[in-house]
């Protein structure tokens, strides 16, 4: 699987339940990558999406506590095991985890590759963090492959690879929560 994210210089993702910055070639990069794809995300990332609605031309996974959840246009999972048993009939090249916290941290073992726009400076103090690839054992910083500014902010997007991905196909279903 893939994981798509934008992070400050503190790897913060967001704050009071949205980003803490909008960057208009993040987004289109977001849409060029996901489009026709699965996305995987949990419950509050998809409430902060707009008007609250499955995101359009893409595969919509969600994952929630919430045992009666049910999301029109979205397929909701209730644990790890039963989404990855779900993304396992993709090829996991098609599966993009966009958030938030918790499910990035729950799925980083299961991806192979992170898109990582980082941008500084931070706008806000975050309060929801994405893991610092820089600093875990299996992950290594690959390339940068294009970068921006957008007003005071600096951009750029950077490309990690898990040399020890766990394989969706392969996971371990009965140990996973």
């Amino acid at each position: 699987m893939n994981m798509l994210v934008a992070v400050d210089e503190n790897w913060g993702i967001g704050r009071n339940g949205g980003l803490l910055v909008k960057i208009p070639d993040d987004m289109a990069f977001f849409k060029q990558k996901t489009m026709d794809k699965v996305v995987v995300m949990g419950h509050s990332t998809f409430k902060s999406l707009p008007s609250c609605k499955p995101l359009t031309g893409r595969t919509n996974m969600i994952l929630s506590k919430d045992e009666k959840l049910v999301i029109e246009g979205a397929e909701v999972y209730h644990s790890i095991s039963e989404l990855l048993r779900a993304v396992g009939g993709y090829s996991s090249e098609d599966v993009f985890v966009i958030g938030g916290q918790t499910v990035y941290e729950q799925l980083l073992a299961y991806c192979s590759t992170a898109f990582v726009t980082k941008y500084d400076p931070s706008q806000d103090k975050a309060d929801r963090f994405f893991p610092n690839l820089d600093i875990l054992p299996d992950w290594e910083w690959v390339d940068c492959f294009g970068s921006g500014k957008l007003n005071h902010l600096s951009f750029a997007f950077n490309l990690y690879r898990n040399s020890n991905a766990i394989s969706i196909h392969d996971a371990p279903l009965s140990s996973v929560g």
